[in-house]
C-alpha cells in the first residue's frame, strides 16, 4: 500500500497526519489508525485500489461546479464565486424581508457585500443557494445588560442538584424558576445550567448530561408539569399512580437515584398524558401547534423514543445501528407503518417534549422578568451518543462510526474516549449545515446565552474508531469560519451571548477567532497560575468569563482540602508516591493563592471566621475585581460545598451527576455563607466597573 497516497487521502478528508501533543512534541498518526478513521469518515482505505477510488470520489466533489446548498459570508464582505461563474454573471437575491435585488458579479466574479444580515436566497444561472450573511460578532454581554453601572455576574448550577418539596427526587424547572428569581433579586444577570439535552427514556441507567441521545430536544424528566397543567391535576395523577410515598422517599435522599426517580417520573407523565388526550384541556390547542411547528425533526425523535421503548420491552438492543435494516432509515415505509400502529406512544413523547419546552420557556421568562439581563445560559454538549436519536435522524451529518475524545496528554496518558459522536464536516457542507443550524436554534430557543462545551470542536476534534483506544485516533478539521459565522448569526437573532469552554489544548489561531467574534473564553481560578504564582487581578483578560471552578473540577472548598486527591487515592487511580507528589504541589498552590489574595487589602480588614471561609470569600471577591465581562459563581462555591459534581475518569465508582445541594432552593441563597458571598461578588463587580471606566 502506498503510504504517501494514504496520507494524501487523509489530508483531503480533513485529517491531520502530523500534530503537536500537549508537551509540544510532534506526533504522527499511525497508518492503521488512519485507515480506520478514514473508513469511519466514509472513505475506505484498506487497499491501494480503495485509496484511489476514495481519492477520485473526493476530487469529484471538490471540482463540482454545482453550488453548495449554503454558503457563509461576513456582513460587508463580498463572496468569491469565481470557481462557479464568470465575471459579470447576473444574479437575483431574494431577501428575508420579501424584497428582491437584481445584481451582477463584479470583475472578480464576486457577489457584492451589500446584502443585509440574514439568510438570503441567491439565484445565478439556473442555480440557487442560501447565503448566510453573518454579523461580525455574536451578541455581547454589554448589549445584554445594557447601561448598568456594573460588570455582570451570575451563578452556575447543576439543575438536578436543586431541591424543592414535591420535586420527586431531583431538581426540575420549577426549582430553576425559584432560583432564577432569587438570584435576580440579589443582582445576578445570568444563571448557567447543566445540559438539558434529551436522554434515553428507555434506559434510565444513562444519565450523564454530556452523553445525550439528541441535542435537538430536551430531557422531559426536568419538566414540572404542575406549572403547565395545574397542580391539582398533578396531585390527582400522583395519587392515582400510588407514587406519593415513593416520591417522598426519593426526595429525602442525598444522592439522586436516577433509575428509580426517572421511572417514577415517567409513570406520572404517562398518566398525565392519558388524562390530557382524553379530556378537553385548554392547553390542547397549544400542544397541537407545538407539534406541528416541530415538524419532521420532532416526529422523528418521538418515533425513535417509541422504537427504543418497544425494543427495551422485548429485551432487544436500543442502539439503532444494531436494528433491523428496515428500522435504520427514518423515512422507510416500515417506519411509517410503525408510526401508524403506535400513534399514542409517539404522541406521549411529543407531549413530554411540549411540557419540558413550555416549562423551560417559563423559567427563562422568570429570569428575565425578575431583572436578569441575560437569564438562563444553556449548556451545549460537544456531541451526542452515536446510538441515539440525533445520529439516527441525521445519519448523513453525524459520524456514528467514530467517537470523540482526546489524545494522550500530561494528565491522561492513555487519552480519553468520551463515547459520543460528532458532526461530519462533509455531511454538514453537503446538507447546507442544516443539522448545525437546527441544533443552535433548539438550544438558543429558551436561553439568553449558550455555553459551548469543548469549543475547540468548532475547529477540530480527536476522532476515534468505534472499539479502538484513544491512541488510535486522529484530529479531524471542521469548516470553522463557516461555523463561527452561523453561530454569530443565530446568536444575534436570538439576542443570546456565547461562551466557549476553551480549557485544554487550544489549536493555534482559534482563540483569536473567538475573540474577534465576541465569544467569551473561560478562565478558571484554579488554572490561572504561571511559574508558581496566581495571576494578578489586572492580568486576567477582558475577553473571557471568570469562575472559581467547573463541574469537572473540585469545588474551591474541596480543592483547598485536597478532597480530589483523596478520591483519586480511594479509587486506586493514583499510587502512594503520586499522592505525596500531588499533595506537596497542592501545598505550594495553596500558599500561592494566599499570596495572590493578599493583593486585595479588603481581604484582611474583616474578622476571619475560619480558614476555609476566609479563602472562599477572598477568592470570590478576587474574581469580582477582574476585568472579566462576566463572572459565574458555582452554587457549590457560594455554599462552600466540599464534593464535586463529576470526577473525570470514573463512571459508577464516584457519584457523578447525582449530588444534591443542601436545603430547599427557595431559601438556598439566604444561607449565611451564600448571602455574604453573593454580596461580596456584587460589590466587587461594581468596584471593577468603576475602576475600569
Amino acid at each position: 500500500m502506498s503510504e504517501a497516497q494514504l496520507e494524501i487521502l487523509a489530508s483531503r478528508a480533513g485529517l491531520a497526519v502530523d500534530w503537536i501533543d500537549a508537551n509540544g512534541r510532534p506526533q504522527r498518526v499511525k497508518v492503521d489508525a488512519l485507515r480506520a478513521v478514514l473508513k469511519g469518515l466514509g472513505h475506505p482505505a484498506d487497499s491501494d485500489e480503495a485509496i484511489e477510488t476514495s481519492l477520485q470520489d473526493l476530487e469529484r466533489v471538490q471540482q463540482d461546479k454545482h453550488l453548495p446548498p449554503l454558503m457563509t459570508v461576513d456582513h460587508g464582505k463580498g463572496l468569491d464565486l469565481a470557481r462557479f461563474f464568470a465575471p459579470g454573471t447576473p444574479c437575483q437575491v431574494h431577501l428575508e424581508d420579501g424584497s428582491t435585488l437584481d445584481l451582477h458579479l463584479d470583475h472578480n466574479a464576486t457577489l457584492p457585500g451589500s446584502l443585509a444580515v440574514g439568510y438570503q436566497r441567491v439565484q445565478i444561472a439556473g442555480q440557487h443557494f442560501t447565503l448566510a450573511v453573518a454579523p461580525l460578532h455574536c451578541y455581547r454581554v454589554d448589549e445584554a445588560v445594557g447601561s448598568r453601572p456594573a460588570r455582570a455576574w451570575g451563578l452556575s448550577a447543576q439543575l438536578y442538584a436543586l431541591r424543592r418539596p414535591g420535586d420527586g427526587g431531583f431538581g426540575d424547572t420549577q426549582a430553576l424558576e425559584q432560583l432564577a428569581r432569587a438570584a435576580a433579586e440579589r443582582g445576578a444577570d445570568a444563571l448557567a445550567i447543566s445540559p438539558m439535552h434529551a436522554m434515553f427514556s428507555a434506559d434510565t441507567q444513562r444519565y450523564s448530561p454530556y452523553s445525550p441521545s439528541s441535542r435537538l430536544f430536551l430531557n422531559s424528566l426536568y419538566a414540572s408539569p404542575g406549572c403547565i397543567l395545574g397542580e391539582r391535576v398533578v396531585r390527582s395523577a400522583i395519587e392515582a399512580c400510588g407514587l406519593a410515598n415513593e416520591r417522598q422517599a426519593l426526595e429525602q435522599q442525598g444522592l439522586v437515584d436516577w433509575p428509580t426517580a426517572a421511572n417514577a417520573k415517567q409513570r406520572l407523565l404517562r398518566a398525565l398524558y392519558e388524562d390530557f388526550r382524553q379530556g378537553n384541556h385548554p392547553q390542547h390547542a397549544d400542544f397541537l401547534s407545538f407539534r406541528q411547528a416541530g415538524g419532521e425533526a420532532l416526529e422523528n425523535h418521538c418515533r425513535f423514543e417509541a422504537l427504543q421503548s418497544e425494543r427495551a420491552a422485548n429485551g432487544e438492543s436500543l442502539d439503532w445501528r444494531h436494528w433491523p435494516l428496515e428500522w435504520r432509515d427514518p423515512r422507510s415505509p416500515a417506519l411509517a407503518r410503525f408510526a401508524e400502529d403506535n400513534v399514542q406512544q409517539i404522541g406521549f413523547f411529543a407531549f413530554s417534549q411540549w411540557l419540558i419546552a413550555r416549562c423551560l420557556e417559563r423559567a427563562q421568562q422568570a429570569a428575565r422578568g425578575s431583572g436578569m439581563g441575560i437569564g438562563l445560559i444553556a449548556d451545549l454538549a460537544v456531541g451526542a451518543d452515536g446510538g441515539g436519536s440525533q445520529a439516527w435522524s441525521r445519519q448523513d451529518e453525524l459520524l456514528a462510526d467514530l467517537t470523540v475524545g482526546a489524545p494522550p496528554d500530561i494528565l491522561n496518558r492513555a487519552g480519553q474516549g468520551w463515547g459520543i459522536s460528532a458532526f461530519s464536516p462533509e455531511g454538514l457542507q453537503r446538507n447546507g449545515f442544516r443539522a448545525f443550524i437546527e441544533m443552535l436554534r433548539a438550544n438558543f430557543a429558551h436561553a439568553g446565552g449558550l455555553r459551548i462545551d469543548h469549543v475547540m470542536g468548532l475547529q477540530r476534534l480527536w476522532v476515534i474508531p468505534i472499539g479502538a483506544s484513544p491512541q488510535e485516533g486522529a484530529y479531524l478539521y471542521y469548516p470553522v469560519d463557516d461555523l463561527l459565522r452561523l453561530l454569530a448569526l443565530e446568536s444575534s437573532r436570538h439576542q443570546a451571548v456565547v461562551l466557549g469552554e476553551d480549557l485544554g489544548t487550544v489549536p493555534d489561531g482559534l482563540r483569536e477567532k473567538l475573540i474577534a467574534r465576541s465569544i467569551l473564553g473561560m478562565r478558571v481560578l484554579l488554572f490561572e497560575q504561571e511559574h508558581g504564582h496566581f495571576k494578578p487581578i489586572l492580568d486576567w483578560p477582558d475577553n473571557a468569563l471568570a469562575t472559581t471552578s467547573t463541574h469537572d473540577l473540585p469545588t474551591l472548598n474541596g480543592w483547598w482540602h485536597s478532597r480530589d486527591i483523596d478520591w483519586n487515592l480511594q479509587l486506586g487511580l493514583i499510587d502512594g508516591p503520586t499522592v505525596e507528589q500531588w499533595s506537596e504541589h497542592r501545598l505550594r498552590e495553596r500558599q500561592a493563592l494566599r499570596q495572590a489574595l493578599s493583593q486585595d487589602s479588603q481581604n484582611f480588614r474583616e474578622e476571619i471566621r475560619n480558614d476555609t471561609d476566609h479563602v472562599l470569600d477572598a477568592s470570590i471577591r478576587y474574581l469580582g475585581h477582574t476585568r472579566a465581562p462576566l463572572v459565574l459563581l458555582p452554587l457549590e462555591d457560594a455554599l462552600g460545598v466540599e464534593e464535586q459534581a463529576n470526577l473525570p475518569g470514573t463512571t459508577d465508582t464516584h457519584p457523578n451527576w447525582r449530588r444534591r445541594l443542601p436545603g430547599d432552593v427557595s431559601a438556598l441563597l439566604d444561607d449565611e455563607n451564600a448571602a455574604r458571598r453573593l454580596e461580596l461578588l456584587a460589590v466587587a463587580r461594581i468596584q471593577a466597573h468603576e475602576r475600569d471606566r
